[in-house]
């Protein structure tokens, strides 16, 4: 097995740092047990099981640091590494950015591991994949999907007495429908710590339903419409806004979050329904309560009714500006409303229902411009009803103007680990269209 338990990996991580001649070093450990079912053309195509651990030591004299890995853990072996880190830090060149490690730390009890999805069977992917074929079969669709679980650690030792142990799970889902005639296409993605939450069947028949609803989609005129973005196409665009909130590039104005001579921390930047904040004991989307520095992470609040209430910072780039460090969220949470899905699409007079939004590009950082496409079920809304199909659009926006442009605020989704609402948003950018399914 190569998850270890605290003790084990403490006792690794302290026989490596013993071998250690350095002015610093730092330990990192980590190991995995995972499991995959792959399936395409309504058939398994691939199963497997992975078991992976790996040692990484870097060690520094002064700013000089060099890094060496292992995945043997002999006394022997951890010697070798450690030689081999210092022996490359003294001929790398020095880093003007280095910061020595850092010390002792106080953490939260993180919440991410669950004992069912560290005990997913091959029996129970079969089951998975056996729930999005013959139900596709049945509705005359194919089914491709997959799905990857996870179980393991992670630990941070270091020469300045830190220590840092975590334990984690992991589900992740997806599957694509095509109709067999091949003019319609549904997607649906989940994602889990715990198991016992998700149901593949559930998962699989919204698919198989948008596949068939999309069949022979037609053609509407690009323009500026109210849409209704479900989690995964509001992630897509919300991805940007999370990497815009770096302080260094605000501060050295390379990015949205730049103004003349400042940033725009305390300014309005969004509706004022609009909160974003990232939390690793989320119960819904809990992460370690800790990051790679082995800097502790707490509830950060990164937009508050629409004001922009704190930058990440770097050690480095916080100690130059007289600041305390603020880490990069490891998870993005926005605040949502009580509306469903139907109540979103029954309150919307004319608009586009969007499942999926994929190949986003930048296209200027300055105003987070996005262009991409839909894919995967676009739908035309009228009175309150889903009409008819429409062919996928290629959309150019910012999750800026979107998040001025908000309606209304729905439940709630989890997706990619992060907690994400339906959005209904007013005059969406679609600039062209898309022949593709």
């Amino acid at each position: 097995m190569a998850i270890y338990t605290e003790e084990e990996a403490r006792k690794i991580m302290e026989k490596a740092l013993s071998f250690s001649t350095a002015d610093a070093c730092v330990i990192n450990l980590q190991g995995s047990e995972s499991g995959n079912i792959r399936y395409a053309r309504n058939s398994v195509s691939t199963s497997g099981h992975r078991s992976n651990q790996t040692l990484v030591v870097q060690s520094n004299f002064g700013k000089k640091s060099g890094t060496a890995t292992i995945d043997e853990f002999d006394d022997a072996s951890l010697q070798r590494v450690v030689a081999r880190a210092e022996e490359l830090a003294k001929l790398s060149p020095e880093n003007s950015e280095f910061m020595e490690p850092l010390g002792p730390q106080v953490y939260d009890k993180a919440i991410n591991y669950v004992e069912a999805t560290a005990n997913i069977t091959p029996e129970y992917r079969a089951n998975v994949a056996n729930s999005s074929i013959e139900p596709a079969v049945a509705s005359d669709v194919t089914a491709a999907g997959f799905l990857d679980d996870s179980a393991g650690f992670e630990a941070i030792l270091n020469s300045k007495g830190l220590f840092a142990y975590n334990k984690a799970t992991n589900l992740e889902f997806t599957v694509t429908m095509r109709t067999n005639d091949g003019t319609g296409s549904g997607w649906v993605t989940r994602d889990f710590n715990d198991v016992t939450k998700f149901d593949a069947a559930e998962a699989s028949k919204v698919a198989i339903s948008k596949s068939v609803m999309s069949r022979e989609a037609k053609a509407i005129e690009p323009g500026k419409y109210t849409v209704i973005l479900e989690p995964s196409a509001g992630l897509g665009l919300l991805s940007g806004l999370g990497r815009a909130i770096d302080a260094r590039q605000a501060d050295e104005g390379r990015s949205f979050m730049s103004k003349e001579g400042s940033t725009k921390m305390g300014d309005k930047i969004v509706d004022e329904r609009v909160n974003l904040w990232s939390d690793p004991l989320n119960t819904e989307v809990p992460v370690a309560t800790w990051n790679g520095e082995g800097q502790p992470l707490k509830k950060t609040e990164w937009i508050k009714n629409g004001v922009v209430k704190n930058l990440a910072y770097t050690r480095f780039w916080a100690e130059k500006k007289g600041v305390e460090p603020v880490p990069y969220p490891s998870n993005l949470i926005m605040g949502g409303g009580d509306a469903s899905l139907e109540d979103l699409i029954k309150s919307t007079k004319k608009g586009i229902l969007v499942t999926r939004l994929w190949y986003i590009r930048s296209v200027d950082p300055q105003t987070l411009l996005y262009t991409g496409l839909t894919r995967d079920g676009t739908f035309y809304i009228e009175n309150g009803a889903i009409k008819y199909p429409v062919k996928n659009f290629r959309f150019n926006e910012s999750p800026i103007i979107m998040l001025n442009n908000l309606e209304t605020l729905g439940k709630q989704v989890r997706v990619e680990g992060n907690l994400i609402p339906y959005m209904k948003i007013r005059d969406f950018t679609f600039t062209s269209l898309s022949d593709a399914v």
